[in-house]
């Protein structure tokens, strides 16, 4: 059997929406001979074995004389494929490759364009998180949650796992009685349904009718109450978080208004958030209808609601309109991080948003440092990730680097202007990908319009394809941190601590103090400044992870204990790896490194393990 033939070096050009051609170096797909458009699941969720298992059924649009159909599977379990009656079909799989997987070649005969695997996935599935009681919000029952992106799909679905190939999906998971299963769809049975002939199982219906990228196919099953926080928007969590949460995002509604006045109507009917427990690695994840978000964003004050902007934001960038491969992620991230700062304007003013962009060109600058420097390869908007995880581009850079590059377009055509060729932007490829190449000759064409003046103002290609920040890059100020500046001075002048003017100060502005402590402090001087402001006890995450970077530098003994309890009771990539690359950077911080990741490391998701394993040297 020859259907295998150049799987594992080929890889075929999908025409992207802006009528380029797209090369996804990371999927053993080949679209333009065999697409799959849609993805029927039928999985029953065994917590004892660890195994999500049953049948996923795939719609195929095929050219003429294909003879096959090229998928992506990585540790997936195939017992059998056969068409829908019953006949077995031939298949095959490519070598393994430790980041792709293998492909799945599937023979086509005539007339049949629908598949159906049946599969299991395997315990250790990359995708899959499965948690015990004891690490969940309510410690009464297990949890499980999936997370895709960028090319994890493939190790709990066999599909074309490519951004670029957009696929519908519906789906009947069967859960253990008591559980409740979500999924980034409509959700057609809420309560769940009885299944005939077993007992102690609900089964839970789906359906997403817009295509989306398989990295958004999305699940979670725990023990989940739900509140609606306004007519299209509500949240999920576990009993002891579910008010909690609730009352954190209770202006959910009027960001999703906010976001429509500035690009257009919502298109994805409700928009809800999953609080996950605490071992997720992101701060969000976009998934349409239901964002993921970590409970380390419950900050009880509402001060880090900007996250859900952000993936609220991926409504419009990214869900709507994808990046087509890998290295243009930037597509997604650069422009929602945009969007997100526009509606943090439109529900708390210039000042606030200033604040997020002085703090997000911070995050730049550190990255570059990270990276090697701002003539590093990888400070590149478009980024060269042959031969490498796509994991490897999510840095900062395609997010703030990205949204610097829009303001800086924005400032140069003007606000309204440019608001309009974004809304237009999204209308026009709607559900559709995009490459970088795309989006520069959409610039110019329904932009710039060959205004010169305007094309060197903006200075795209330099943007997109130079390293580091062009000097053309908009200065970032805030009328606040100037006042925190002032008194991160006095701190550093010997000022009592007593002194320090700080009353009514936001997240942003403690976040803006706290890095501007960038010194040697003596343990006496960093003790009367906890004791003031009670940092190491503080519940907001964002605060705390800035003071216990500063803990570890100056070796600060009495926050070492919250540092030990911060790195083993959450999983999120953004705090892990700058904590443990602080410890293991000083002369005695490895050892307790070590130790902390040894007792935390079963219950950090494989995204995060991956992370920390790389950065202590630990072979899984």
């Amino acid at each position: 059997m020859t259907i295998l033939a150049g799987c594992a070096g080929r890889r075929e050009p999908a025409a992207d929406a802006a009528g380029s051609t797209a090369v996804d170096i990371h999927s053993y797909a080949r679209p333009v001979e065999a697409r799959v458009t849609h993805v029927e699941l039928d999985l029953t969720a065994d917590f004892e074995a660890r195994r999500l298992a049953g049948t996923a059924t795939l719609d195929i649009a095929r050219e003429a004389g294909a003879d096959s159909v090229v998928l992506d599977v990585k540790t997936l379990e195939i017992e059998a494929v056969t068409t829908p009656d019953g006949h077995p079909l031939p298949y095959a799989f490519g070598p393994e490759d430790p980041i792709l997987g293998r492909a799945l070649a599937v023979k086509l005969p005539d007339g049949v364009d629908r598949i159906v695997i049946r599969y299991a996935t395997s315990p250790d599935a990359a995708a899959v998180q499965w948690l015990e009681p004891a690490q969940t919000a309510g410690k009464r029952r297990p949890f499980l949650f999936t997370q895709g992106q960028a090319i994890l799909t493939r190790t709990w679905i066999p599909t074309q796992d490519s951004p670029g190939i957009r696929q519908t999906y519906s789906a009947r998971i069967v859960v253990p009685e008591g559980l409740r299963a979500v999924m980034s769809a409509e959700m057609l049975t809420p309560d769940g349904e009885p299944v005939e002939g077993r007992r102690g199982v609900r089964a839970y219906r789906f359906r997403m009718s817009e295509p989306i990228p398989p990295y958004l196919i999305a699940l979670a099953i725990g023990e989940l109450e739900f509140r609606e926080v306004g007519p299209r928007t509500g949240v999920y969590a576990e009993p002891p978080a579910i008010e909690a949460a609730a009352a954190e995002f209770a202006e959910l509604e009027e960001m999703l208004a906010a976001a429509e006045r500035l690009y257009g109507p919502y298109r994805w009917g409700r928009y809800d958030v999953l609080v996950l427990p605490p071992s997720f690695p992101f701060g969000g994840m976009e998934n349409p209808r239901l964002t993921f978000a970590t409970p380390t964003v419950l900050a009880g004050d509402r001060s880090l609601v900007s996250l859900v902007a952000h993936e609220l934001a991926h409504s419009w960038s990214g869900n709507l309109v994808t990046n087509a491969t890998w290295s243009d992620f930037w597509l997604n991230e650069g422009f929602t991080s945009y969007i997100e700062n526009r509606i943090m304007e439109e529900l708390r003013g210039p000042e606030y948003a200033a604040m997020l962009r002085v703090i997000a060109r911070q995050d730049l600058l550190a990255a570059f440092e990270e990276l090697g420097g701002p003539d590093a390869p990888d400070t590149r908007l478009h980024i060269d990730l042959a031969g490498r995880d796509p994991d490897d581009g999510m840095t900062s850079v395609p997010y703030d680097k990205g949204a610097a590059f829009l303001r800086t377009i924005e400032l140069a055509a003007g606000r309204e202007r440019f608001d309009a060729f974004l809304r237009d932007y999204f209308d026009r490829h709607a559900f559709q990908p995009m490459t970088t190449e795309g989006f520069l000759r959409e610039l110019n064409q329904n932009l710039i319009r060959g205004d010169e003046a305007l094309a060197a103002a903006i200075r795209a290609e330099e943007w997109v394809y130079g390293t580091g920040l062009p000097s053309n890059a908009p200065e970032e100020r805030s009328e606040a941190f100037a006042k925190v500046d002032a008194q991160v001075q006095a701190f550093h002048d010997g000022a009592p601590i007593s002194s320090l003017q700080t009353d009514g100060w936001s997240t942003h502005e403690w976040l803006h103090f706290l890095r501007g402590l960038d010194g040697t402090y003596d343990a006496e001087r960093l003790r009367a400044l906890d004791a003031r402001f009670r940092l190491t006890q503080t519940g907001n995450s964002e605060i705390l992870f800035e003071w216990l970077r500063i803990a570890i530098r100056n070796r600060y003994e009495p926050a070492l204990p919250a540092l030990d309890r911060f790195l083993v009771s959450q999983g999120r990539r953004k705090f892990l790896r700058p904590l443990y690359a602080d410890l293991i950077a000083t002369d005695w911080g490895r050892p307790i490194a070590e130790d902390i990741y040894r007792r935390a490391r079963p219950g950090y998701h494989a995204v995060s393990r991956a992370t920390i394993d790389e950065l202590l040297g630990v072979r899984g």
